[in-house]
């Protein structure tokens, strides 16, 4: 046995050496047949007719990278490739790596693509690809596979659920109606993104054997149907969208399983049922939006729990109850819409905490109770709106403070801090189960009301009147409520004429040193314009409109005082008095250079910008002149005068007559003077 292996070794080796040295000739010469068959293919393309004649070796080519002579990696995005993509692309058989995106490449994707089994990423994204060939699910080593914003129509091929290591699958922004039943079967999949298709039907349950999936982006689509309760299984994931869609039924509890989540969208739907309970096991939470919906029941307490949220959207759903006491713990929140639902009580006091915020909407709801005092500590706070609530109280000074955006109308029961008493919203229920038997005495009493108020307002005719509580309104804040009715009688020696600075639209102005050294403007409406329905109309709308809009170009209202004998307003003193004054006179028109025009005309259109935009609804000035822009001491631009402005409403065709100052129209108001 051993003299046999001994003799038969040479043997051995001069056969194997043979074999492997014609093993050799033959690799050689195929690789040689193989290397020129690549570079016609690539030839073939007419993707490189610029460089072909000039260089030989394709592997000089841009955008091809070569290994072992093969070409291994093909980078042409954004070449401006134009036609279809050549079937010749199938030769190149040890291709890995193929980016064809951000052409123009238009047809379909030729089946000779599936001869590419070496391929890990295919990229044609942004190109006019139509057509995906069933010859796809040969490609059985892709990783990613990017086909979106082309124009794929009908449904997504059922083969690509053979494509088992397919980790990253992009359709979105195309025309895909369906999603394959098979999907499932990609369990390598960790981004899956078919948003913004025409996708129908539920979402398909077997989605949820996609375990290691990180992302899932479905929004912008037509799904209907409710979200698959399996869902819960995908705890990998980290983002999901399923916005814009027409899913019904409640938000799955399952869905507190995916602790992972740091952004969560589901609004524009139609989700009904309450919010989950567990929700606040999603502590990695982001960002959590749930609007748009008809959600009901209370905002979850353990909603305080996500304390790394920067944004929280639940408006225009059903929700009832009362914001959580704790949402102050939510101190990284930047965003806060909680608007257009049915909670009621407070606005709880730890709100004051999200120092972080830049808007708070609370508007159309039924909360109650007053601001809280501490809202101003809100300093980065740019949209406050409050509006179409049930709060009462004083408006808290500090928000005169705020270079905010503030909406509280539509609260009967607010008022200024440092006026009179706010109305009491309670009711009396003794009287009220009582007023069959006690109607007599209440018109008894009603009537020595009457006779007494008779008698004062004829004193008040004849001596210096004072604030009452029965009818007259005299109010002034930002000034810790230290000025009283006698300073500004006294400070003007009862509006003498000495003291008068101009003229308004519809009163005198002047001006008063209160006794703090403080300088304000005051505009007095005569006794004879008071009895003027217009002018009386147009001094109450000065004071609506003043005492609702805070902007660092529009003039700040500190008070004002309705009367029987006395109506005036307390304004920011201006020191350079109007625009028209500073153009009328040389010396001052000669201090207007160009740079401060330029700044005023910013500063008015700011202003405008403010009114028009950022106003819920919108605010029409409708008397914008040289008159009634302010100047102070470094030249700024003030609005000023809004006795004709009118509310805009949005949802319907606004016309208005042509009021205020003839001459002065539109668009032409500032470019005269320039």
């Amino acid at each position: 046995m051993k003299s046999y292996f001994y003799t038969s070794i040479p043997t051995f080796f001069l056969l194997s050496i043979i074999v492997i040295t014609s093993g050799i000739t033959r690799a050689t010469n195929d690789d040689s047949k193989w290397l020129a068959a690549e570079a016609q293919a690539l030839m073939e393309t007419g993707w490189w007719s610029n460089y072909k004649k000039r260089v030989g070796n394709h592997c000089m080519w841009p955008g091809i990278r070569c290994n072992a002579g093969s070409v291994v990696d093909t980078d042409l995005s954004g070449h401006g490739l134009n036609g279809s993509i050549t079937p010749q692309i199938g030769a190149l058989s040890k291709l890995r790596y193929l980016n064809l995106s951000w052409n123009i490449l238009t047809g379909e994707l030729p089946s000779s693509i599936g001869n590419l089994t070496q391929l890990a990423v295919l990229d044609v994204s942004c190109n006019y690809i139509y057509s995906i060939p069933k010859a796809i699910q040969k490609m059985e080593n892709l990783v990613s596979l990017n086909l979106s914003r082309n124009s794929l129509t009908g449904k997504l091929p059922s083969s690509i659920g053979n494509l088992t290591q397919l980790e990253v699958l992009n359709v979105s922004y195309n025309d895909i109606h369906s999603i394959p039943p098979n999907i499932g079967k990609l369990k390598s999949m960790v981004d899956l993104d078919l948003s913004n298709n025409w996708l129908v039907g539920p979402i398909p349950s077997s989605v949820s054997n996609l375990t290691n999936l990180a992302s899932l982006y479905l929004q912008s689509n037509k799904l209907d149907g409710s979200i698959p309760e399996d869902n819960g299984r995908l705890t990998n994931l980290v983002e999901l969208d399923l916005s814009s869609n027409n899913l019904v039924g409640p938000i799955p509890s399952s869905v507190s399983n995916l602790t992972n989540l740091t952004s969560l969208f589901l609004q524009l739907n139609q989700l009904n049922g309450s919010i989950p309970q567990d929700i606040g096991r999603l502590t990695n939470l982001v960002e959590l939006d749930l609007s748009s919906n008809n959600l009901v029941g209370p905002i979850p307490s353990s909603v305080s729990n996500l304390t790394n949220l920067t944004s929280l959207i639940l408006q225009l759903n059903q929700l009832n109850g009362s914001i959580p006491e704790d949402i102050g713990r939510l101190t990284n929140l930047v965003e806060l819409d909680l608007s257009s639902n049915s909670l009621v009580g407070p606005i709880p006091s730890s709100v004051s905490n999200l120092t972080n915020l830049t808007s708070l909407f609370l508007q159309l709801n039924q909360l109650n109770g007053s601001i809280p005092e501490d809202i101003g500590r809100l300093t980065n706070l740019v949209k406050l709106d409050l509006s179409s609530n049930r709060l009462s109280g004083h408006i808290p000074s500090s928000l005169s403070q705020l270079n905010t955006s503030v909406a509280l109308y539509d609260n009967k029961d607010l008022c200024i801090q440092g006026c009179l008493p706010c109305p009491s919203t309670k009711h009396n229920l003794v009287v009220i189960i009582l007023v069959p038997t006690l109607l007599f005495l209440i018109l008894f009493f009603a009537l020595v009301i009457f006779i007494l108020c008779r008698q004062y307002r004829a004193k008040a005719l004849k001596h210096d009147p004072s604030p009452t509580k029965n009818g007259d309104l005299f109010c002034i804040w930002n000034f810790d409520g230290k000025i009283a009715f006698k300073d500004i009688i006294r400070a003007t020696e009862d509006f003498d004429i000495k003291y008068c600075i101009g003229m308004g639209g519809y009163g005198s102005v002047y001006r008063a040193v209160l006794p703090s050294g403080k300088v304000v403007a005051l505009k007095k409406l005569h006794r004879l314009e008071a009895e003027q329905p217009a002018y009386d109309t147009s001094f109450r709308n000065e004071i609506k409109f003043l005492t609702e809009i805070r902007h660092k170009n529009i003039v700040k209202l500190h008070g004002f005082c309705l009367h029987n004998r006395y109506m005036f307003l307390i304004y920011e003193y201006m020191e350079k008095g109007s625009l028209f004054y500073a153009l009328s006179i040389d010396e001052e028109a000669m201090e207007l250079d160009w740079t401060k025009r330029v700044n005023i005309v910013k500063g008015v259109a700011h202003a405008l910008s403010y009114m028009h935009h950022d106003c819920t609804p919108p605010i029409v000035h409708r008397d914008i002149s040289s008159n009634n822009i302010l100047l102070n001491s470094e030249l700024e631009a003030f609005i000023a005068d809004f006795g004709t402005a009118r509310l805009l409403d949005p949802d319907s065709s606004n016309r208005t007559v042509i009021v205020g100052t003839y001459g002065y129209i539109a668009q032409n108001l500032l470019i005269r003077w320039l």
